[in-house]
């Protein structure tokens, strides 16, 4: 199973914004995505997860194709203006 390990970029964590824009992007996917074992389609649960900026997460996935897309969102500060 494809995985990567990547350090949440964004300024407030993986909170509300980030994490609506990344689940929305994985949900789009035609594989599952996990971040942290949790469900990357649910920004509910990635909330859950308390990442905060500068935290290391592990995206995993069948594809790593989906992997690699999920993980350059959580790179990225999503939160900024």
């Amino acid at each position: 199973m494809p995985s990567k390990s990547v350090i949440v970029g964004s300024s407030v964590g993986l909170h509300a914004r980030p994490a609506a824009i990344i689940a929305e992007a994985a949900g789009a996917l035609s594989s599952p995505v996990t971040i942290n074992g949790i469900d990357a389609s649910s920004s509910l649960m990635i909330m859950t997860l308390g990442a905060k900026c500068g935290d290391t997460v592990e995206v995993q996935g069948d594809d790593q194709t989906g992997v690699d897309q999920i993980a350059d969102l959580v790179i990225q500060d999503l939160d900024a203006d």
